[in-house]
Parts: C-alpha cells; structure tokens; sequence
C-alpha cells in the first residue's frame, strides 16, 4: 500500500470520526453514529497495517485477533451500570500504550544512532523517521521528538494510574471519599516541578533515568489527583480522563510520525475537555478545581436537618399516580442498578395510555457517565420527546402533581440552594420538591454514592418508597388504570 493510499485512507477514517462525533449530539442519530466510528477505526487500522514499512504482519494480526477476541468477551459481560468503569478502564490502556511507545521511541533513537549513515539510509517504518530526524544538522527534530516522548509518556502515566483509581472508586473497590496524603496539593506541585526539571534534564542529553523518574511522578500525580476527588465528581472525572487520554493518543500521533493519531487524539482530548467544562458548569464546579484534585471545600458544618423520612406503600403511590394529571419523573443511578428501566417504560405507557402528562427529567450529570439515563431510557424504547434536560423542565415542577424520583441524591438535593456548607452547594439542581407530591424509590436510608445526606426526604410532601426500584415499579403497573 503506498503513501497515498494511506494517506487517503486517513482522511477518510478522520471524516468518518468526526461524523462519528456530531452524531453522538443527538440520541436519534447515535446508533449511526456509532457505526461512523466503528468504520473508521477499521480502515485506520487496516491502512496502518498494511502500510509502507510495516512488517511482522501475522505478530500484529494475531494480536489483534486477540484483542478483539477479549473485548467482544468483556463488551458482552458487563452491565449497563458497569459502564463508566468500563470506559475508566480503557482510558488507562490508552494512557498505558502511551507509555510503552515513549520508552520504545527512545530506545530505538539510542539503537538507530549508533547505526552508521548507511545501515540508517536502509532503514524503514518508524526507524526509518528516526533516521530522518537524526541527519538534521541542527538536532531540532531530535530535540523536537525528546520532547514529544517526554510529554507522551507524562500524559500517559497520569492517564494510567488515574483511570485505574477511577475504575477502583467507580466500582466500589475504593473509598469514593475525596482523601489526599499530608501536603495535599503541595505534593502534586512538587511532583509536577519535579517533572519539569527533569524534562529539562532529559532535553540536555541525561539519558533513560531522567525519563523513568518522571514516570514514576506522573504515576504517582495521577493515583494522587483522582484519589483527591469525591463521588460526587466522579462523572467529571471520567470524562476529564477521556481528555487525558486523547492528548496522550495525540503526543503518541507525534513521536510516531502518524497524522492520523494526532488528529484522533486531538479530537477525543478537546471533545472531552469541552464535555468536562460543560458538566463542570452544570455542577458550578471550578474546572480547574476539579482536574487539580478537588481544591477549595466546604467553610463549616452541615446544615441540620428536621423532620423524618416517611415511609408509603405501593397501593398510596397508585392511588396518587391515578389522581394525578402530569407527572415527572427522575431517573438516576439506582434505576440502572436495579435494571428497573423496562419497568419504567411499561410504567409511562400506561400513564400516558390513561392521558396523563408524562415526562422525565434528565440532569447533566445524572449516574456516573454523562448520557447514562439517556441510553438507558432509549433501550428501554421511551420515547424521545418526553426525555428533557434539567434546563428544559426545572420552571415545570410547582405545576406538577407527582414526581416520583427513582435512585437519585445529589442532583434533586435541596441542600444545593438552602446549606452554603454543602458540599454540593451551588450546583444546579432539579427542583422536585415544589411539586405536590414527591415520591422517592431507594432500597433504604443510606445516603448513596457520595456520601450527601438530602433533606429532600424529609420534606412534608415527600414520602419514601422503599425496595429495589425494579420490584416497586413492577407492584405498581396493575394498581394504575
């Protein structure tokens, strides 16, 4: 395959990835858009291979066969709630593949250097650029790449460790409470100078340890940044990781001569930085706070709370969901735990059979990855029209007779607006409790994923419906008419 055809090759797959990308914007186009990207990838992959230079074809075929194998296996195995640990996990991958080139790229500049100029002319594939660089008579391009490799490798230790954290927060495996080490964002500064200092080493000719030094502080800024974060940032997180990973997938398109992979890279990172801004907003958070590991905090204690939760049974909320005429209802993470989408649906169809007003209510950053509710509502084959974001909706609640709130916390807390100690204080939330009636499904009294207790609950015209959200909206279906 020559030059041109690749190069066309890529082209092509850059268009089909940004096709890709607008058509994610929009829930009717997604699944085409999906397909965008899978094309894209394909031919990115297939013109790479098959490529000038590129050799130990059945090696790289075996291995991809292997992969695709192991990623069809996990794809297949993992739940819907599952997913935003699924993403963080293959961020770290990204980040780790940064890594290895990096170390690579400057192992094969210490082999091709020590080639004489005709052992070099000969040479092919990434070697070959290699070759390129080092007959500059200046040494710009060898510096030019020094840098590169360094800036790689830092993105893409950050990525790792800090994805890994994530998957371990997301998945229950570690505390989801923020926790930083003694000098807290001192110890990060400190990491991140040294990280300079040692670019500037490595720059001047100080060789492989300057390199694997700086390996281990970006490691360890990483694991530090994101243990520094709380539940409740971690949808920020996990796309602040996709950013991450997209500039470390840009700096291995620029080690590698491969103008496809700095494009790619350069999409994924500013779509996600852009993603993480917007979400970042939508919380009032501070972006740079956030993506620093949580500064700034709350200046006092909680704001106490009065009353008590009281309990209803499933045959009071029929009877409230029979009288009423509109209806909203909140979906969030605990729906996706319990898998109670399907029984939601059939719940809305017939609400809506009887010429109720029904609609749901989507906030920003509802679950633990942006779009989550979304997709879990359209497999569920709700349909579009009545899916609104908190923008949309949130002036409709006092004119609404029932919400009935299915595993949500912090983003229908009143606290955001009432305690300016909350730790969630400022943040826009969905303002459920002007309507009538409130109704909120959670297994029990527990405060949920970030730890935020919610005076919502104890509300005179909120009652709690307790039991897995699957069951309880299952007791409902033949008590509505």
């Amino acid at each position: 395959m020559t030059i041109g055809i690749v190069s066309a090759a890529y082209i092509a797959a850059a268009v089909l990835f940004i096709l890709s990308l607008g058509g994610l914007s929009g829930q009717e186009s997604a699944k085409r858009a999906v397909w965008y990207g899978i094309a894209g990838m394909a031919l990115a992959v297939f013109a790479t291979v098959f490529g000038p230079g590129v050799g130990n074809w059945l090696i790289i075929l075996v291995m991809i066969a292997g992969g695709s194998v192991m990623g069809y296996y996990v794809a297949s195995r993992v739940q819907m709630t599952e997913m935003p640990q699924l993403v963080a996990a293959l961020h770290s991958f990204v980040g780790l593949a940064a890594v290895f080139i990096g170390y690579n790229a400057e192992l094969d500049l210490g082999r091709v250097a020590g080639m004489d100029e005709a052992a070099r002319h000969a040479l092919t594939g990434f070697a070959g650029v290699l070759a390129h660089k080092l007959a500059d008579p200046t040494g710009a391009l060898v510096a030019i790449l020094k840098v590169e490799v360094f800036l790689g490798v830092f993105i893409g230790a950050v990525t790792f460790t800090g994805s890994v954290v994530a998957f371990g927060k997301l998945a229950g495996k570690v505390d989801g409470k923020a926790k930083k080490l003694p000098g807290g964002h001192m110890l990060n500064a400190t990491a991140a100078i040294a990280s300079l200092i040692l670019l500037v080493l490595y720059f001047n000719g100080a060789g492989v340890w300057a390199l694997i030094l700086m390996t281990l502080l970006a490691f360890f800024i990483g694991y530090h940044l994101i243990m520094g974060i709380g539940g409740a940032d971690m949808p920020v997180v996990v796309s602040m990781l996709n950013s991450y990973s997209g500039w470390a997938a840009a700096a291995i398109g620029f080690t590698l001569g491969n103008d496809l992979l700095i494009v790619t890279g350069a999409l994924v990172g500013s779509s996600g930085a852009i993603l993480s801004y917007i979400m970042c907003k939508a919380m009032n958070r501070s972006f740079i706070s956030v993506i620093l590991g949580g500064f700034g905090g709350t200046t006092g204690p909680a704001m106490e709370i009065e009353g008590e939760q009281i309990a209803i049974d499933a045959e009071s909320v029929a009877a409230a969901l029979n009288e009423a005429d509109s209806v909203i209802i909140v979906p969030g993470y605990g729906m996706a735990v319990a898998q109670a989408q399907q029984a939601v649906s059939e719940l809305t169809r017939k609400l809506r059979a009887s010429g109720k007003t029904v609609r749901f209510a989507i906030h920003p950053v509802a679950g633990r990855l942006p779009g989550h509710m979304n997709v879990l509502l359209a497999e569920a084959k709700v349909p579009y029209d009545i899916v609104l974001e908190m923008d949309e909706i949130n002036e409709d609640f006092p004119a609404t007779d029932v919400v009935i709130v299915i595993g949500s916390n912090d983003i229908v807390n009143p606290a955001a607006q009432e305690d300016p100690n909350s730790p969630i204080a400022g943040m826009p939330v969905l303002e459920v409790w002007k309507a009538k009636q409130v109704f909120v499904s959670k297994r029990g009294q527990g405060t949920g994923y970030s730890g935020i207790e919610n005076p919502l609950f104890y509300k005179e015209n909120t009652r709690m419906f307790y039991g897995d959200a699957k069951k309880s909206v299952s007791e409902l279906l033949p008590m509505v008419k």
